[in-house]
C-alpha cells in the first residue's frame, strides 16, 4: 500500500487534524514531516476538544504508530507536556517514534525570534516567536544540534558550546541581552528531557520503509500549508520549511514513486494568520462573521485569524504545485448563515487579468479580486451526513469549488467533530 499525502492547500488552520484523523483508519504509520510547533491541529472526539503541536494525529489510534520525522524541528519541553496531556485524558503516547535526525529547538532560537520581530517593528513578519525559523536557520548553516544528540551527552555539548559562543556574541552586542548559560541549557536537555525521550528515538526512516515494505499504509501529515513554504509562499511571510508535497519526501525520507495519493486541504473560505498579502480578504460585519462562526483563533497562539473568501486562482496554483488529486473542503457549515457567497476567480492588476497567480510578489501585493457570486443555502449543514443531505446550494458551491481547481472535492466537512464529515461519493 503506497504513501498518502495530505498537506494544506492555502495558509494554513485548514483543518488538516480532522481530515488526518479520519484518513489515520487505514493507515498503520502516520508522519508528520516538517514544521514545529508553531503549527497546531485540533481534533474533537467524542466532544472532547484535542489541541496538538507536535504530535501526528494518528495518535489516537491504538494500531498506530505516530512518527515526528527528520523534517521536523522539536523543542523537547513542548513535546513533553504535550504527551503528559494526553495521557492524562487517557490517550497512549507510548508508541511515538522520533527521528534522531530531526533537530531541535534550542532555548537560544526562541530568544533570538522573539528579539528579531521586535526589532524588525512594522516590518515584522508575524512569527509565533516559538523559535522555529531560527532552529531551521542553524540547522541550514550546519550547526544545529539534533534529537540523537541527546543520547550523547559528550557530543551534545561540543556542538551546544560552539554555537553558544556566536548566540551569545549577537544577545550581548546586538540586542543588549544576557547570555545564555551552557551549564543550564544541558542540564534541562540532557538531564530532564533526554531520559525520557530516549524511548523513543530511532530509525524513523528505516520504519517507514519497512511499513511500506511490508504493504503497510503511511500517511505523510504536513503542518503549515502551500502558501506558507518556503520556496513556494508569499515569501517572506512563510514559514521556514517546505509544507508542500515535495516536502514530504525529504522529510520522512521515502522517494516520490511510493506516494500514490495527494490530498489537498482547503477551508471553503481562506483564513491566514500574520503579516502578508491577502487578496481576497474581507473586512467588516462578512469578515467578523467569519471569524465569530469558524472560531478563527490559533490553536497554539490565539492570534485571530484575518478572513476572506475563497480563492481559487490560489487554489489552482496549490493543485499543480502538489500534484493533488483531490481536495477535501473543510468548514462548509461555517457559510450556512450567508445570503450570497463569493469566490476568486481570477486577479486584476494594471489593466491585466490574471487567471494563474502572478509569480511577481509586486504583482501579487497589488491584485484586486475578480468575484464570481453564488447562491447561499441560508440552512444548517451540521446535521448531513452524506452528500443528499446537503442543500442543492451548497452541492452547487462545492461543484464550483471543484471546477475551479481541476480536482474533485471528495470530502466536505460540516462541523468540529469525527463524525461531521462526508465522503461525497458516498450514497
Amino acid at each position: 500500500m503506497p504513501a498518502t499525502i495530505l498537506l494544506g492547500t492555502q495558509w494554513g488552520d485548514e483543518g488538516k487534524g480532522k481530515v488526518t484523523d479520519l484518513l489515520s483508519k487505514e493507515m498503520q504509520v502516520v508522519v508528520r514531516y516538517q514544521g514545529g510547533h508553531n503549527a497546531g491541529h485540533t481534533i474533537v472526539v467524542d466532544g472532547e476538544r484535542f489541541g496538538l503541536q507536535l504530535l501526528p494525529s494518528g495518535v489516537f489510534y491504538p494500531y498506530i504508530t505516530p512518527v515526528i520525522g527528520n523534517g521536523v524541528v522539536v523543542e523537547p519541553k513542548v513535546l513533553l507536556a504535550e504527551m503528559d496531556a494526553l495521557e492524562a485524558r487517557g490517550i497512549d503516547c507510548s508508541r511515538l517514534v522520533i527521528s534522531g535526525s530531526a533537530h531541535l529547538v534550542m532555548p537560544y532560537h526562541q530568544e533570538i525570534d522573539a528579539l528579531t520581530e521586535r526589532y524588525l517593528g512594522k516590518n515584522r513578519l508575524g512569527t509565533t516567536k516559538r523559535g522555529i525559523g531560527p532552529a531551521y536557520s542553524d540547522k541550514a548553516s550546519r550547526i544545529g544540534l539534533r534529537v540523537q544528540d541527546l543520547l550523547d551527552p559528550k557530543i551534545f555539548r561540543q556542538k551546544l558550546d560552539v554555537v553558544l559562543k556566536e548566540k551569545n556574541l549577537i544577545l550581548a552586542k546586538i540586542y543588549n541581552r544576557l547570555a545564555l548559560s551552557a551549564d543550564d541549557i544541558a542540564r534541562s536537555y540532557l538531564e530532564e528531557y533526554a531520559p525520557r525521550l530516549a524511548p523513543h528515538i530511532g530509525d524513523a526512516v528505516g520504519l517507514v520503509h519497512d511499513t511500506l515494505a511490508t504493504g503497510g499504509g503511511v500517511l505523510l501529515e504536513g503542518a503549515q500549508a502551500t502558501f506558507l513554504d518556503l520556496d513556494h509562499g508569499t515569501y517572506p511571510f512563510v514559514t521556514s520549511s517546505n509544507p508542500v508535497a515535495g516536502g514530504a519526501c525529504t522529510g520522512a525520507g521515502i522517494g516520490p514513486r511510493y506516494i500514490d495519493r495527494v490530498i489537498g486541504i482547503a477551508k471553503a473560505y481562506v483564513t491566514r494568520v500574520g503579516a502578508g498579502p491577502f487578496p481576497t480578504e474581507t473586512f467588516g460585519e462578512e469578515g467578523d462573521t467569519l471569524v465569530d462562526r469558524g472560531h478563527e483563533y490559533g490553536t497554539n497562539t490565539g492570534r485571530r485569524r484575518r478572513p476572506g473568501w475563497f480563492d481559487a486562482v490560489m487554489m489552482r496554483h496549490a493543485v499543480r504545485l502538489n500534484s493533488l488529486d483531490e481536495l477535501a473542503v473543510t468548514k462548509l457549515d461555517i457559510l450556512d448563515s450567508f445570503e450570497t457567497l463569493k469566490v476568486c476567480v481570477a486577479y486584476q492588476a494594471g489593466g491585466t487579468r490574471y487567471q494563474n497567480l502572478p509569480w511577481h510578489q509586486s504583482v501579487l501585493h497589488d491584485v484586486c479580486p475578480v468575484y464570481q457570486e453564488l447562491p447561499g443555502w441560508k440552512s444548517d449543514t451540521t446535521d448531513a451526513e452524506r452528500r443528499g443531505d446537503l442543500p442543492k446550494e451548497a452541492l452547487q458551491y462545492l461543484d464550483f469549488l471543484a471546477a475551479q481547481a481541476g480536482v474533485p472535492v471528495s470530502y466536505v466537512g460540516v462541523g468540529p467533530e469525527r463524525r461531521q464529515i462526508i465522503r461525497l461519493d458516498g450514497q
